[in-house]
């Protein structure tokens, strides 16, 4: 990956990091590199009136924080004037993006979001034709051609001139939310023998982040027949992820007790992870998800060479569920970038983080939280048993995460010191247990995981390379 993308996306503070300059600069560096040929398929209102667009279109969604108003509008101005027709789909779910980029034909699609974190973060994700992630070479070429921009004149941002076939035109598209939702409810409704209300009698919490999922999740499961109670669905701009959402699921817990409810469903920001809560309020995270959906695609002989693609993160009690079940794990570095590529490559339909991004290719191009959601609880439905009944088909090893922010990534990535912390660690678990040490691909941090048989060694452990870490970052 170049200097600017991480492993999803562009992020940084919100005005500072990520201005408005640098936003517009990257849509016309993007506009460059992905619409190398003209004429593309015009959207559905346009190819109704029988006509054709000359130019390239892109669509543009973001998540309902404050910062994503004026970043849309930088980014929409760098394409328009780049001579790409734009879309604009207002506050949208980041998969929503991804799918209506495929479904409305577009060239690419721009998401403004930092996903899980804070309010004053924001952030640009792309998605090439077809709503599929940008592969790392194409990021590499549009920071070349940013870099070309940014050399321009003092005080310029953007492209320059009138491009030969006119600026582009700018819509708002009215029935974006409801094309996405038709086609998540289709995932389920358009099988043989599925129930018209599959959700059908289930009371469920849905924890919307005060994101993107506000407008859509709530909708969303009581279409499928769900008795919804919503939290974290007044998003005001500067209150996405406060003390609600994946990254805090306790709010969540709370409400699912309070309520009396069977289920709850956790995203974040821009509704590409979900995570889960049973009715006394205890997490199902993404391994026990992707156990379960891993599980009954197998059942139902749905499940691609029996195979799912996990990454270096998941549970060691993931990996025994797995072989137990006859299901092979495909492993990957962290990110769903990495899980998509290594499922294209091997035509598997199921992957997923235990952070909760998990990938239907049957369904989706990338993480999709509400999708998601949706299939978890329909299984539950299936089943006739309680989500905890449901999610036990996989123990969990002790495991500890901590995120030590503040360090130097570079300098600990290379330290000695470390690596021999590390290598004292593995040698102590044996094959009980693991260690992973990595930089994070979104935050100034590095990450650390242990898991052991026993919580107190985990802990330990994890305690000690945290310390190592501080020392020599």
């Amino acid at each position: 990956m170049g200097l600017l993308f991480g492993t999803d996306g562009i992020r940084g503070a919100a005005g500072r990091e990520l201005t408005a300059g640098l936003a517009m600069d990257v849509a016309a560096a993007a506009a460059g590199v992905l619409t190398g040929f003209a004429g593309a398929t015009a959207n559905a209102a346009v190819a109704a009136a029988g006509q054709r667009r000359h130019r390239p279109f892109a669509v543009v969604g973001r998540d309902p924080r404050a910062s994503g108003e004026f970043l849309e509008a930088a980014v929409v101005a760098g394409l328009a004037a780049s001579g790409v027709d734009v879309v604009r789909l207002g506050v949208m779910p980041t998969p929503g993006v991804a799918h209506l980029t495929a479904a409305l034909g577009a060239e690419f699609g721009v998401v403004l979001s930092a996903s899980h974190n804070p309010a004053p973060d924001n952030g640009i994700k792309i998605f090439a034709r077809g709503g599929v992630k940008l592969p790392d070479s194409v990021e590499i070429e549009i920071e070349a051609q940013l870099a070309d921009l940014r050399h321009a004149p003092s005080g310029h941002h953007g492209p320059a001139g009138v491009p030969a076939d006119g600026f582009g035109r700018v819509t708002d598209a009215a029935d974006a939310g409801d094309r996405y939702l038709d086609h998540l409810l289709s995932t389920l409704l358009d099988r043989p023998g599925s129930p018209a209300a599959p959700l059908a009698g289930m009371r469920v919490v849905v924890d919307c982040a005060n994101g993107a999922a506000a407008r859509f999740a709530p909708d969303l499961l009581r279409r499928a027949g769900a008795h919804v109670t919503a939290i974290g669905a007044e998003p005001d701009g500067l209150n996405i992820n406060d003390d609600v959402g994946s990254t805090c699921i306790d709010t969540l817990s709370a409400a699912v007790v309070a309520a009396g409810a069977d289920a709850g469903i956790a995203h974040d920001g821009d509704a590409d992870r979900c995570l889960a809560v049973d009715a006394a309020g205890r997490v199902v995270d993404g391994d026990q998800i992707l156990a379960v959906l891993a599980m009954a695609l197998k059942a139902e002989q749905r499940l691609a060479a029996d195979t799912v693609v996990a990454t270096v993160m998941s549970n060691l009690g993931f990996r025994d569920a797995m072989r137990s079940a006859g299901i092979d794990v495909v492993e990957t570095p962290v990110g769903d970038r990495y899980l998509i590529a290594a499922m294209l490559e091997g035509k598997y339909v199921l992957g997923g983080e235990q952070s909760g991004h998990i990938v239907m290719l049957d369904h989706a191009t990338t993480g999709d939280g509400l999708l998601t959601g949706l299939h978890l609880l329909a299984e539950i439905a299936r089943q006739g048993r309680p989500l905890a009944e449901v999610a036990s088909v996989m123990t969990r090893y002790p495991q500890v995460l901590i995120s030590v922010p503040g360090v130097d990534k570079g300098r600990v990535s290379t330290s000695e010191e470390l690596a021999a912390a590390i290598a004292a660690a593995e040698a102590e678990l044996g094959g009980s247990g693991r260690v992973l040490v990595r930089p994070s691909g979104t935050e100034p941090a590095v990450r650390v995981m242990v898991e052991a048989a026993e919580a107190t060694q985990a802990e330990r452990l994890a305690g000690d390379l945290v310390d190592t870490i501080r020392a020599v970052g």
